[in-house]
């Protein structure tokens, strides 16, 4: 079995395209998605083209998702592209957001038993980064029994050993930190390889896509940061270390 990985989509749609045009995507048996599918600028027709696939994806709760269920709900959010996203869904794509399950876990061969969650084990918007220390990795994965534990949230691909259990990130689709284009993985359960991938798009043509067909009132601006521009890892990692609980 060949497992694709997209994490983060983020409702940017040419960018998931893209990414579902690759040919080993398009061969891979399954496809796995790691959460934060849809709170972006085209949110109906991300999780439409999502749903298009049918059996073949796997989906996961994220943070981002579940924010856009609480939005269509009457709750408030702090993001105005959540809180704009979360108002455009049907009602089908409510409840399928609403039903997502927090975790799932496949055998997958070379890979052992391998749990796929949107931000830790314990949490969808706990943050734990490839740089944190190994006694914080030992707390976020305490009481985990599987082999691999596949993950997403910070938006920067990764893997690494965490005491003998192999870790991955594959980044984001959506809105990549650190380099440009759309960023998955590719697990083989027969070899037990990870590879890391990236697929590049014409940024500009997407970017002027999106603002066309998206009525986020900020859109322009958005398309500036995310998609046309790019932010760096080494600030995201401030960023998020501060949210993880180091000291400034």
């Amino acid at each position: 079995m060949r497992v694709a990985v997209l994490s983060d989509i983020h409702g940017v749609l040419p960018a998931l395209e893209a990414v579902l045009a690759e040919p080993d995507v398009v061969a891979a048996d399954l496809l796995v998605l790691t959460g934060d599918m849809a709170a972006g600028p085209q949110p109906v027709e991300t999780l439409d083209l999502l749903v298009s696939l049918g059996e073949r994806a796997l989906w996961v709760n994220g943070n981002a998702d579940r924010e856009l269920v609480e939005v269509a709900r009457g709750e408030p959010s702090a993001y105005p592209i959540s809180q704009w996203a979360g108002r455009q869904l049907r009602d089908d794509q409510v409840e399928l957001l609403a039903g997502l399950p927090d975790a799932r876990e496949l055998d997958l061969g070379a890979l052992g038993t391998t749990l796929f969650v949107h931000a830790t084990p314990r949490r969808d918007d706990e943050m734990i980064l490839v740089d944190s220390t190994i006694e914080r990795w030992a707390e976020v994965l305490d009481g985990v029994g599987a082999d691999t534990v596949v993950l997403g949230n910070t938006h920067m691909p990764f893997v690494r050993l965490v005491d003998r259990r192999l870790v991955v990130n594959p980044g984001s689709v959506g809105m990549p930190y650190g380099t440009a284009g759309a960023h998955w993985a590719l697990l083989d359960a027969g070899s037990g390889a990870v590879t890391l991938r990236r697929t590049l798009f014409d940024a500009r043509a997407a970017g002027a896509r999106i603002v066309e067909e998206s009525g986020f009132p900020g859109v322009a601006g958005w398309v500036a940061d995310y998609v046309t521009g790019l932010h760096s890892d080494v600030e995201a990692l401030h960023a998020f270390g501060k949210a993880e609980g180091r000291p400034a």
